[in-house]
């Protein structure tokens, strides 16, 4: 994948038509390599980065740990438990609340749903949203399996300086 390619495509900047033969065509074998160099580049971190978790989220190597942090680099700890928890969280649950974000009429029973908005504390970025029934709990999306990941890349894992 072309470089230029992939700073568009991290930053959202693609077309339909350039994002659709992306996903159509058979997936380039330097696609993620590449993607990883402009992440390291951007983010400047001394620590590796060993793989995006989500839009603003990362997996770093942080010596013999691997964590979750954000863009402006606040740490969620372990990548093995749920980064939610350390996240300032804002709850829609009643109607006034989701009418700031929806219109009239348009908005789920805050009876039967509630929005919760997680944030960083460090930047205050929007990092994820859940829809889910009151009282229902903190929801874990996935616990990467990263040796197994570069291992079916044929990839060998990045490691801290001083490893």
């Amino acid at each position: 994948m072309d470089r230029r390619v992939a700073e568009d495509l991290i930053d959202g900047q693609l077309s339909w038509p350039q994002l659709k033969e992306i996903l159509f065509h058979p997936k380039d074998p330097e696609r993620f390599q590449v993607v990883m160099d402009i992440l390291r580049e951007r983010l400047g971190w001394k620590e590796p980065v060993l793989l995006p978790l989500a839009e603003h989220l990362y997996v770093v190597q942080k010596g013999s740990e691997r964590v979750v942090r954000c863009d402006c680099g606040f740490e969620f700890g372990d990548c093995r438990e749920n980064w939610k928890t350390k996240a300032r969280v804002f709850v829609r649950n009643d109607e006034s609340l989701l009418l700031e974000i929806y219109p009239q009429m348009m908005h789920s029973d805050p009876e039967w749903m509630e929005l919760r908005e997680f944030y960083c504390p460090g930047c205050f970025a929007l990092l994820e949203v859940e829809a889910v029934p009151p009282g229902y709990p903190v929801l874990f999306d996935f616990e990467p399996d990263i040796d197994g990941f570069y291992e079916w890349l044929g990839l060998p894992l990045p490691s801290s300086a001083g490893d």
